[in-house]
């Protein structure tokens, strides 16, 4: 009764986020959560405000700000309606207004991930269209018309070239028996075709990027094994009479260096990104010759692993002056380079940055906070946050809710060190019992190339406030740490992660930060493999839960889309050369080391990690008897977008987590089917 009581006079700390600042959130019930704290609770046993579906509801995505004439436009996605992206318009003075009616649903599958699938010019919208891949000219007010032939084909990165009326889009051609054909292509922008192909023979080529007075055109390309973050060739070229290439150049032949984001100053000068000497920053290049921007930022890195196609992490202004995104581990900065190695770090208050424009003076960027949910904003060049266009969500937590994010660095058994980001439990209307240790979630991100992030995570704050405290794990692989801490996980794929995994809740352990027999470790994709792996083979961990994780990973480097498909040769090894350690490091075939629960969740649609790669390990522990559970989700693909099935993830994940380690959550939970639980 205390547990549900408490829970009631809760619910009042969930604070509307209207037109408050973004400066600060509001502190309203602060009080009210003292006056609730009655007794003693042990940790997990928490009440807490923050329900499943408090997550997702009157939450949004937000990306893709361009500006075209008067007006702003986005990108927002949305799991009330099943994870449709839509595309959304506003000037100000006016409230931001829906242009695109269901079904539409703007998302591009080029490379699986997608990336830019809308672009804007003079008031009329391309985009591409989830459900057929067509490409569709839109002008708001009339109805979309497909441009593209209904075909096995797939655009992304699109943007006009005015001197010529046409698009310039990636295009990624399914038609064939063999792998997809990704080229470069030119298309009418009102005429349907499949386009004319500009540029193509390697694998892939990504982040077209036309001059300011289109005379030039940059991108980039890469070949098998080579991931986008590995190793790419910088290009360049003018156009012949009739819109052809002309005057190619590759800017660094037979590299082995990451050349990312291509772009040009008004004189037609080349810029892009390189991690050459460790740590991603630009540089101007001409010929072959690369010549780095001075900053005066050290062990920083600006850029990132170019997963999705249009990533930008540098804008220049109309002085001469560049903007800057600037990441040291899990934090970025917003940084203006006024001159030569002159810079300023804007104070925004914000640790994340995603798309940005530079307009009358005014910069308008969305900006992921570490206390309220991230937000399309205005600020001026000073950093001055002065207005909130559109929130991610409709609701925030009062600050008494957020646990402050601490970036640790633990020592490895093997020599060296990892990182990682730590939130303890927190909630004022609850108090520990005394003497006692929270149980700890080590939460390992997907890719493995990324990185744990430190903006508002109200998905953390579900665990923290039912007295979990969890650790975001930075382990060997991950970015923000240089290349070389990027590369330390070529070859050790199930090495060097799990032994992160493991060192690092070991460590919270040993400093009294969490409880040792109460370890769970959770990952999706890349870190469902870790979760999966650690399983296998250390005895750390008394439960863990893989969302979309590879239990065989020669299974998947046979089975997967093209993208990631010789991905597998850095992090493991040339396949089937190595057959021997894609065997020796796949969970499947190590079933005598799982002893502690696992719930695996699967959506069935996953074109990149196959559903039989959850089914497989399923069935072979629930044949040795392991505790286990297996909730599918029909109609997902990889990463669960509509909320009902977020919501009964969560749910499934706090009631499994429960059962297993014996305590009683305040929630009232669905049940979930867990084999061999006595």
């Amino acid at each position: 009764m205390i547990v549900r009581t408490l829970l009631s006079l809760m619910m009042v700390l969930l604070m509307a986020c209207s037109d408050e600042s973004v400066e600060g959130t509001q502190t309203e019930g602060s009080g009210l959560a003292k006056d609730a704290a009655v007794g003693e609770l042990p940790y997990g046993s928490w009440p807490s405000p923050i329900s499943a579906a408090s997550l997702v509801e009157g939450s949004r995505g937000i990306g893709g700000v361009t500006k075209d004439g008067d007006y702003f436009y986005w990108l927002e996605s949305r799991p009330e309606q099943g994870g449709r992206t839509t595309i959304m318009r506003w000037q100000p003075g006016a409230s931001p207004e829906e242009l695109l009616a269901e079904p539409f649903n703007v998302r591009t599958r080029v490379q699986e991930y997608g990336g830019r699938s809308l672009l804007v010019h003079k008031g009329v919208l391309w985009f591409s269209n989830f459900m057929d891949q067509r490409l569709y000219r839109f002008e708001p007010g009339g109805e979309p018309v497909a441009i593209t032939p209904d075909a096995d084909l797939r655009y992304a990165g699109c943007s006009f070239d005015s001197r010529r009326n046409r698009l310039l889009c990636i295009r990624e051609d399914h038609r064939g028996l063999g792998e997809p054909v990704n080229a470069l292509v030119a298309l009418m922008p009102s005429e349907e075709s499949e386009g004319t192909i500009l540029f193509s023979g390697t694998d892939f080529v990504s982040e077209p990027r036309l001059s300011e007075d289109g005379s030039r055109i940059a991108f980039i390309s890469w070949m098998h094994p080579n991931m986008p973050w590995d190793s790419t060739t910088l290009h360049s070229a003018s156009f012949d009479e009739q819109g052809a290439l002309s005057d190619l150049e590759a800017h660094n032949p037979d590299s082995n260096e990451s050349v990312i984001d291509p772009q040009w100053r008004d004189d037609n000068t080349l810029v892009a990104i390189s991690d050459r000497d460790n740590w991603w920053k630009p540089y101007s290049v001409s010929g072959q010759e690369f010549s780095a921007i001075e900053t005066g930022l050290e062990d920083v890195e600006i850029g990132g692993p170019d997963w999705t196609i249009g990533s930008r992490y540098y804008w220049f202004l109309p002085e001469g002056e560049m903007l800057l995104v600037a990441r040291r581990g899990s934090v970025e900065q917003l940084v203006l380079l006024e001159g030569k190695g002159e810079q300023k770090i804007l104070d925004t208050g914000a640790v994340s940055y995603g798309s940005l424009v530079f307009d009358e003076g005014q910069l308008y960027f969305t900006a992921g906070f570490p206390d309220q949910p991230s937000a399309l904003v205005s600020a001026s060049l000073d950093g001055a946050i002065n207005g909130v266009i559109r929130r991610s969500s409709d609701s925030a937590l009062a600050a008494e809710w957020i646990p402050a994010f601490k970036q640790v660095t633990f020592p490895l058994p093997s020599g060296g060190e990892a990182y990682g980001v730590y939130f303890a439990p927190k909630n004022p209307a609850a108090r520990t019992v005394a003497g006692s240790a929270p149980p700890l979630i080590v939460s390992v991100h997907g890719g493995p190339t990324s990185v744990a992030g430190v903006s508002y995570r109200p998905e953390h704050y579900y665990w923290t406030s039912r007295g979990f405290a969890v650790l975001d794990l930075n382990y060997r692989g991950s970015t923000g740490f240089g290349r070389e801490y990027r590369r330390a996980l070529y070859g050790q794929w199930g090495i060097t992660d799990v032994e992160d995994a493991s060192a690092g809740a070991a460590w919270l352990a040993e400093q009294g930060l969490a409880d040792p027999g109460r370890l769970i470790i959770r990952g999706g994709s890349a870190g469902g493999y870790t979760t999966l792996a650690v399983h296998a083979f250390y005895d750390t961990f008394a439960a863990g839960a893989s969302y979309f994780g590879v239990s065989d990973i020669e299974a998947l480097a046979k089975d997967t889309h093209k993208f990631e498909s010789r991905y597998l040769d850095q992090l493991v090894g040339p396949y089937p050369e190595r057959k021997d350690l894609y065997v020796e490091r796949s969970p499947i075939h190590h079933l005598e080391g799982f002893s502690a629960p696992l719930l695996l969740l699967q959506g069935l649609d996953d074109p990149i990690v196959p559903p039989n790669q959850s089914e497989m390990i399923y069935d072979a522990l629930k044949e040795r008897g392991v505790p286990t559970a297996y909730v599918a989700f029909e109609g997902e693909s990889h990463g669960f977008r509509k909320a009902e099935n977020q919501i009964a993830a969560r749910e499934a994940e706090l009631y499994f987590y429960a059962r297993v380690l014996g305590f009683t959550p305040a929630d009232e939970l669905p049940e979930i089917q867990i084999d061999n639980l006595e």
